[in-house]
């Protein structure tokens, strides 16, 4: 085994990834016969057939799966040696791989400026995706720090506070709701109710909330993928919405939009900057950090109120 290279391990993994050597060799700038040459010199060095040919495209063998997990073993060890390098650079350089829930985009580039314009020398990539998606990038070591609404709890992760998260329900300001006072679960439940899509942080929020009203998902619902597109069917009269109240402060100031005053409501949860506790915390990791448990809050949008006024 000690004539297997880093470039043949990265072509088995491009493979799997996409079931096809076409597809492998465009991810990789090379051609496919290169690629498949890599797959052969593996497969002559291990003595056995890595992937099967299937009409759905290469499927790993047993032992595939086990050379797959030795790259990935390698491609980790190779993540931390970047790590400790950049700790000898010191953090006047780096880079920083940011994820931030779906929610969470309309505060993360003004956290952005504010850090790199105190570290300059620090690159930023940002990466948008529901709940699922950044716990699954987190999961894959794509990411070094994530922003979100709850640490997940199958990822060993680090998490610090950066402020609180209110999440209300909102409606058209012309809504025959607007105008009424402690509004109970049933009578939202008996209303169109706007969703985000399974995978959510906000979907599963509203689950919980709603948990014990029977038959609210019984009522009409249109489920949607994004926080701006539910934001315009709201004001289209569509429906009502859960949703993040920093996805909406705009909106409320304007008056586009109107909280509803129900029972319960605003929930209060709070924002989290989680990283995994079981790699290397860079210096650039560690300074964002830190800005985040020092300075994050005033980054977060702000309400005039989070409560709808008396009824005149």
């Amino acid at each position: 085994m000690r004539n297997i290279s880093l470039r043949q391990l990265r072509a088995m993994s491009a493979i799997q990834r996409h079931r096809k050597i076409v597809s492998a060799a465009a991810e990789l700038g090379l051609t496919p016969p290169a690629v498949t040459l890599q797959l052969q010199q593996l497969e002559h060095e291990t003595g056995l057939v890595l992937f099967d040919r299937t009409p759905d495209g290469m499927r790993a063998t047993a032992a595939g799966l086990a050379v797959l997990d030795a790259a990935q073993a390698v491609e980790e060890r190779l993540r931390v040696l970047s790590d400790e390098i950049d700790a000898v650079k010191g953090v006047k350089q780096g880079s920083l791989r940011l994820g931030v829930v779906s929610t969470a985009k309309y505060f993360a580039p003004r956290l952005m400026a504010a850090f790199m314009a105190d570290f300059p020398g620090i690159e930023m990539r940002l990466k948008v995706g529901n709940r699922a998606q950044t716990i699954d990038s987190l999961k894959n070591h794509d990411l070094d720090i994530a922003l979100m609404g709850r640490p997940p709890d199958d990822v060993p992760v680090r998490a610090v506070v950066i402020g609180d998260h209110p999440l209300v329900i909102i409606a058209a300001p012309d809504h025959p709701l607007v105008r009424q006072r402690d509004i109970s679960k049933e009578i939202i439940a008996g209303e169109s109710v706007l969703l985000r899509e399974p995978g959510s942080g906000t979907r599963t929020s509203m689950e919980i909330f709603m948990r014990g009203v029977t038959g609210w998902m019984d009522s009409p619902a249109i489920e949607m993928d994004s926080n701006e597109t539910i934001k315009q069917s709201v004001m289209a009269g569509l429906g009502v919405a859960f949703i993040s109240g920093h996805t909406v402060s705009y909106e409320l100031e304007a008056g586009r939009l109107a909280l509803l005053d129900v029972v319960g409501m605003p929930l209060r949860r709070q924002w989290f900057a989680v990283a995994r506790s079981d790699r290397v915390m860079t210096p650039a990791m560690a300074a964002f950090h830190d800005f985040l448990a020092r300075s994050g809050t005033r980054y977060l949008p702000a309400f005039g109120r989070l409560y709808p006024q008396q009824a005149s």
